[in-house]
Order: C-alpha cells, then structure tokens, then sequence
C-alpha cells in the first residue's frame, strides 16, 4: 500500500510517494530526503499523463551510453530521445556508491524537467548503484529501466545449467549484482566476472581497432577466470565497440552477448505493453553532456553512428 507524505521545509513542499510495506522502499526514501538536504535537489511528484510523443531520456558517465541510444533509434526510430553524458564525472566506474547514487538522481530531476517518460540509466556502474533510489525517486512521473535486470531475464530464458563471463568496471563487478541476481533465478547459471578497468577509458579516448586494443583485450580474456566459460556478457556500454576483436579472439567458440540489443528490446517491450509507443512518423534526438570537448563530439559518432551534435548543460553549476 503506498501513501503521500507531506514534509514542510521553508516555502517548499516535499511530496513523496512511500511504499511503507517495502523496507527496501523505505530506505530509499531515506537517501532521497538526505540527498535533498546536501545537494539542494527539489522533490515533487504533480503527475500527468505524459503523452506517447513524449521523448525518452538516456544517461551514462560519458558517451559510451550512445550504444544504447542507437540500438534505442534503430528498432523504434519513431521515438523522441534525449541523452545526458555526465562527462564531467567520468568514468562512474572507479566512483563510490554514494557519488554515484548523487550524480544519477541530479541527472534524473533534469531528464523529468525535459518531460521524459522512460528514463533508461545506461550506465552498468550506475545501474547497479543507484537503480532503487532513482526508481524511488521518479516514482510515477516516468518508467524507470536499468541495463542490467532486462539481461538477467535474458539469462532466465536462455542460458539454464551454463556458466558466463562477464567483464565490466570495477563498480559493477565488485558490487556482484549480475552474480547473485542469476543465482537468484535458481537455473544454475554460473557468473564469473572479472574487472576491466583500463577498456572504457580505452574505447573513449579511440583507441580500439588496432593493435593497442588487442593486445589489452587479449591481456583480459586470457585471465583465469574467464576460462571455461559458455557465453560473455558485455557488462558495459563501452564494450559492443570492440565485440568484434572479442568475437576475434574466441573465433566462434563461445557467445558474446551484446547487452544493447537486449535492453534496446525490453524498452519496446515496455512502451508496447503500456501502450506509451510514439506513432508519429518524425523524432527529434537531443544530446546534452556535463562537460564539452572536441573529443567527445567526434567520438560520438562511432558510438552512434553518425554525426550528432553534442550540447553542453550546466548541470553542475
């Protein structure tokens, strides 16, 4: 059963939606009253019914996210998209939970402002930091997705009795999150994960392709405990760039998994069952980051796939 509580603090109004039968819920709220407290971020919860033109709203810690956009565009070209690359703050990677948890809901309170129905945090780190407090945060003014819960259902339908790899920064690996929630299913699905720290930082600055970023693949996937296994799973963003040197380096013995695709489909899925599909025939596609360099503007378009222009928010100011 969920309730509204109204806490008066000055001239402003906290309303916030509390699921009291959810401890989980309510120690999410906790953070969010905290977190109103230290970065001064307003709450509110007047609900309207967004319209299906609505866009959806993507962030990551940089531009790696622009995979999921474009798989996003691919298989629903009719929709609206909006698209924070927090690249003041990257790589969420090597970031605490905490830092995480407060760059994720300062990006949501703009991407609700841009009137988002759909918010998809395209960031592994992220997803696995911060989903509960963000999801708590939005409440009902828009569907919240992560990139990691639409592969365990994945994992669920497809991989019973198997045992994965998968390769993520350190964030994501460390927090266990893709280990336990595929335990969790009870299919005997085995996740050994190992740490990649230097691969998304590697892959920003363009150094994939080459011989440079083959030899730091190989250096990864001949760790021990990748070996054995029966599939990869692309823990994050960056990766679908250099799924082909990975794919090269297997040469067909195991699966690589391309988690884009995956979430891309969920997010149809979704908008499909809620009946929340855009079916007008044009789409408008805004891209916004926290901090702008010609660098970042001209990697944009191997992550997308062509050229997009890049708008600099002053989020942080």
């Amino acid at each position: 059963m969920s309730s509204v509580s109204e806490v008066k603090e000055g001239k402003g109004v906290l309303k916030c939606f509390i699921c009291y039968s959810t401890a989980k819920m309510a120690q999410s709220v906790k953070w969010l009253r905290q977190f109103e407290k230290n970065f001064k971020i307003p709450f509110f919860v007047e609900i309207s019914l967004m319209p299906n033109s609505a866009p959806i709203g993507i962030f990551d810690s940089g531009i790696g996210g622009l995979t999921l956009a474009h798989a996003i565009t691919e298989l629903m070209p009719q929709e609206n998209i909006i698209y924070f690359g927090d690249t003041a703050h990257l790589p969420y990677g090597d970031k605490s939970a905490t830092a995480i948890q407060a760059y994720s809901v300062k990006i949501c309170n703009l991407l609700l402002e841009k009137n988002c129905k759909l918010i998809l945090i395209a960031c592994n780190s992220a997803s696995a930091a911060a989903y509960d407090l963000v999801k708590a945060y939005v409440g009902t003014k828009a569907k919240v997705v992560n990139v990691i819960d639409p592969v365990i259902a994945y994992l669920d339908q497809n991989w019973e009795n198997k045992t994965l790899g998968l390769i993520g920064t350190k964030q994501t690996v460390n927090s266990g999150i893709y280990a336990n929630k595929a335990e969790a299913l009870g299919k005997n699905i085995q996740v050994k994960s190992l740490a990649t720290p230097l691969l998304a930082p590697m892959i920003e600055e363009g150094f994939f392709s080459n011989s440079i970023s083959e030899h730091i693949i190989k250096e990864y996937l001949a760790q021990p405990t990748l070996q054995g296994i029966d599939g990869l799973i692309l823990g994050c963003t960056h990766y679908p760039l250099i799924k082909a040197q990975i794919d090269a380096y297997y040469k067909g013995s195991i699966s690589v998994i391309d988690t884009s695709i995956i979430v891309a489909e969920e997010i149809k899925r979704i908008l499909t069952s809620e009946d929340m599909l855009h079916s007008g025939k044009e789409s408008s596609r805004q891209f916004y980051v926290s901090d702008y360099t010609d660098s970042f503007e001209k990697s944009t378009q191997i992550f997308f796939g062509e050229a997009i222009k890049l708008t600099q928010y002053p989020i942080w100011d």
